[in-house]
């Protein structure tokens, strides 16, 4: 039996979910970091006198920026390095019947995953040509999965969604 490759438009669509739920995730980072900046505002009191509020302003917000987008990166890989490497799937996955794994065979791990996310960063370099690859390759492989040597591949009985 010949096994069935994730193809360009279900992986794109998985993707998009994934990013969804990414992005909401940030939104809510974001909220809560700001009323924590907020709240800290409130009970932190007064400045001193030689102090300037505009500059405090600045300095916060700078602050809160850094770790703002510390806290998306952690996010972002938790979330392909400990779903892919412990399940082979993320949430977009699942609901459209992929699964990442090991080109040699084997179970999918936490190295692979975040060796796969790493590769992300080439694949979308240069025009997001190694994403686009997916659609001409015959194992169906971009260039984040010939990096981190995966595949892409398709659960039995789902629909035939290219």
């Amino acid at each position: 039996m010949t096994e069935s490759y994730g193809g360009f438009w279900r992986r794109s669509i998985a993707f998009f979910i994934d990013q969804v739920v990414l992005g909401i995730t940030y939104v809510l980072l974001l909220f809560a970091g700001g009323l924590s900046h907020v709240l800290g505002k409130i009970a932190g009191g007064g400045l001193p006198p030689d102090v300037s509020p505009d500059a405090v302003s600045t300095a916060a917000a700078v602050d809160f920026l850094y770790l703002y987008l510390a806290a998306v990166l952690v996010v972002t890989v938790l979330y392909y390095t400990c779903l892919a490497g412990e399940a082979g799937q993320t949430p977009g996955k699942m609901l459209l019947g992929l699964r990442v794994r090991p080109e040699a065979g084997g179970a999918m791990t936490f190295g692979i995953a975040l060796l796969r996310l790493t590769g992300y960063l080439v694949s979308g370099a240069l025009f997001y040509l190694g994403f686009l690859w997916v659609a001409f390759d015959p194992r169906r492989q971009g260039w984040h999965d010939k990096i981190a040597g995966t595949v892409v591949t398709r659960n039995r009985g789902d629909a035939d969604l290219p």
